[in-house]
C-alpha cells in the first residue's frame, strides 16, 4: 500500500526515474578539473540528522507567543510534553509528515480559505492520519480525514466495493471542512468544534453540562480520555511543523510532491488496460487515485475524472478521442470473451464475526471466495475483528443449499419439541426460510417475542 501521494524512496517507479536520473547528473557535477588533467571528488559537509537540539519551555512558549494563528493556544505542560514527543521521541514520524505536506497543504489552503476557515485547521489531517490517504483506524475510520461509513455518506462520501470516496484527498477535505464548520457553529469554539469531531458532538455537549464551562481546557476532565489528548496533540503539531529546523527536523532526502491534472476517460475499463494505450504506470495511477479500491473506473459509476500525471496530460488530452474508443474496444472484447450464464437473483446474508473466525474459513462455509468476501465488505486486508458484520452474496440455488445444510446443524430434538439454536446474522425472516412452512409470526407466538429481536445463542422453539 502507498501512503500518500508523494515520492521518497517508496514512489512511483515511473516518475523515480526522472529523479534518478536528475541526481546521477547532479552526482557527475561533484568530480571537479584539477589544472584541466585531474579529477579529484569534491569534500562534501557532513551533517548530523540525527543531532536533537535541547530546548526549554521558556523558549518555547516565547515561539509559541509569536506566532501568528487564528486558532486558540496557550501553552502548558500537556502541550509541551507532546511537542517533546513530535520533536525528540518520535522524530521520524514528524519527518514522515513533513515529506507528505507539500503534496496536501496546498490544497487544504485553497479549500479553508474558500469557506473562510482558519488556516491552522489543517495541521488536524496530521493527527488525523500522518497525511496517508489510505490510514484506516482498528474501529474502520478511513482516509486522510477518518471518516466513518455513516459520517462519510452523510457528506456525500460515495462509498462502495468499487469506489470509496473517503480515500479522495480533494472531497473527504471538503467534507470534513464542511462538518467542521457545522461544529464550530453549534459550538462557537474551534477548539470545541475540533474535539466534537473526535469524540462526537453528544460527549461535548455531556462534558459541558457536567462542567458548566464552554472551553475545552474547562471541560478537558469531562471528555473521553482520547479527545483529552487529541486537542493537545494538534497545538503540538502547529508549533513542531513552524519550528522544524529549530528541533534540526530535516529530510535527509529530498521528497517530491507531483503535479497532477484530471482527465474524463468515460467509465468501465481497468488500469491495467489504460496502460497497454498509454505510457502512464499503473504506479501512478494508482498513487493518484486512492479512492478507486480495485484499479479500475467502474462501468456503473458516474463521471469519475481520473488523476493523471501533469506532465502527462497533454499527451492524454490530445489523444482523448482515440484512446476512448480503444478502451471501448477492449472492454467488448473482454466481455465477449466471458462465457454467457443465466443471471439469478443475489440474497444478502449477514454474518457476524465470532471468535476463532477467518476469512478463509467463512468462505468456505459459504461457498465464496475470500476475494469476494473482501469486495463486498471494503476491506482492504485479511483482517477482521469479532462482533464485525459481513455482508455475503450468494445466488438463489446456493442460497437454499446453504439454508438446508444450516437447518440441520442447529436443530435440536428436546422434550417439549424442536429447537432452533440462533446463529450469527439470523433474524427471523432468515429462520423462517430454512424452516419450510413455519412463518415469522408462529415463530413469535411460539416463543412469545413482542418483536423481531433475537440474539445469537438463543433458542427458540420451532414445534
Amino acid at each position: 500500500m502507498r501512503e500518500g501521494f508523494f515520492y521518497k524512496m517508496m514512489g512511483s517507479v515511473c516518475m523515480l526515474g526522472i529523479f534518478l536520473q536528475q541526481a546521477a547528473a547532479q552526482d557527475n557535477s561533484i568530480l571537479l578539473a584539477n589544472k584541466g588533467e585531474e579529477t579529484q571528488e569534491a569534500v562534501l559537509p557532513y551533517y548530523d540528522y540525527d543531532h536533537i537540539p535541547d530546548f526549554t519551555y521558556d523558549e518555547v512558549a516565547k515561539r509559541v507567543s509569536e506566532m501568528e494563528t487564528d486558532m486558540p493556544f496557550e501553552l502548558n505542560e500537556t502541550i509541551f510534553a507532546f511537542i517533546d514527543y513530535f520533536t525528540v521521541r518520535n522524530r521520524d514520524y514528524t519527518r514522515m509528515v513533513l515529506a507528505r505536506q507539500d503534496m496536501y497543504f496546498p490544497m487544504f489552503d485553497e479549500a479553508l480559505s474558500r469557506h473562510d476557515m482558519p488556516e491552522d485547521i489543517k495541521y488536524l489531517a496530521i493527527i488525523e492520519s500522518g497525511l496517508n490517504p489510505k490510514a484506516r483506524s482498528r474501529v474502520g475510520a478511513l482516509g486522510l480525514w477518518q471518516f466513518m461509513p455513516a459520517t462519510g455518506k452523510e457528506f456525500q462520501l460515495y462509498i462502495n466495493s468499487h469506489v470509496d470516496d473517503r480515500m479522495d484527498p480533494e472531497k473527504s477535505t471538503d467534507a470534513a471542512i464542511r462538518y467542521l464548520k457545522a461544529l464550530n457553529k453549534r459550538f462557537n469554539s474551534w477548539e470545541l468544534a475540533l474535539a466534537a469531531y473526535n469524540c462526537g458532538p453528544g460527549n461535548v455537549n455531556k462534558a459541558i453540562r457536567r462542567s458548566g464551562k464552554r472551553t475545552f481546557w474547562g471541560i478537558y476532565r469531562y471528555l473521553p480520555r482520547e479527545t483529552r489528548s487529541y486537542i493537545p496533540q494538534f497545538q503540538a503539531i502547529m508549533y513542531v511543523l513552524r519550528h522544524a529546523e529549530k528541533h534540526n527536523l530535516i529530510l535527509e532526502e529530498p521528497a517530491y510532491a507531483v503535479d497532477y491534472e484530471k482527465v474524463n476517460l468515460g467509465t468501465g475499463f481497468t488500469f491495467e488496460n489504460l496502460v497497454k494505450h498509454t505510457d502512464l504506470c499503473i504506479e501512478d495511477l494508482e498513487l493518484l487515485n486512492p479512492s478507486l479500491v480495485r484499479s479500475e473506473v467502474p462501468e456503473f459509476s458516474k463521471n469519475i475524472p481520473l488523476n493523471i500525471p501533469k506532465h502527462q496530460h497533454t499527451y492524454v488530452s490530445e489523444s482523448l478521442d482515440w484512446l476512448v474508443d480503444s478502451l471501448e474496444i477492449s472492454k467488448k472484447r473482454y466481455l465477449a470473451s466471458l462465457p454467457e450464464k443465466e443471471e439469478k437473483p443475489l440474497h444478502n446474508i449477514t454474518y457476524r464475526v465470532r471468535s476463532g473466525d477467518v476469512l478463509g474459513k467463512i468462505a468456505q462455509n459459504y461457498g465464496v471466495s475470500v476475494t469476494q468476501l473482501k469486495s463486498w465488505n471494503s476491506l482492504y486486508s485479511n483482517t477482521i475483528r469479532v462482533g464485525q458484520v459481513l455482508h455475503i452474496y450468494q445466488d438463489s440455488d446456493t442460497f437454499e443449499k446453504s439454508l438446508a445444510s444450516q437447518e440441520s446443524d442447529n436443530i435440536s430434538e428436546t422434550g417439549s419439541g424442536k429447537m432452533y439454536t440462533v446463529q450469527p446474522g439470523d433474524s427471523l425472516w432468515l429462520i423462517s426460510r430454512k424452516l419450510d412452512g413455519v412463518t415469522i409470526d408462529q415463530l413469535k407466538k411460539l416463543n412469545n417475542l413482542n418483536n423481531n429481536q433475537i440474539k445469537p445463542g438463543q433458542k427458540l422453539k420451532i414445534s
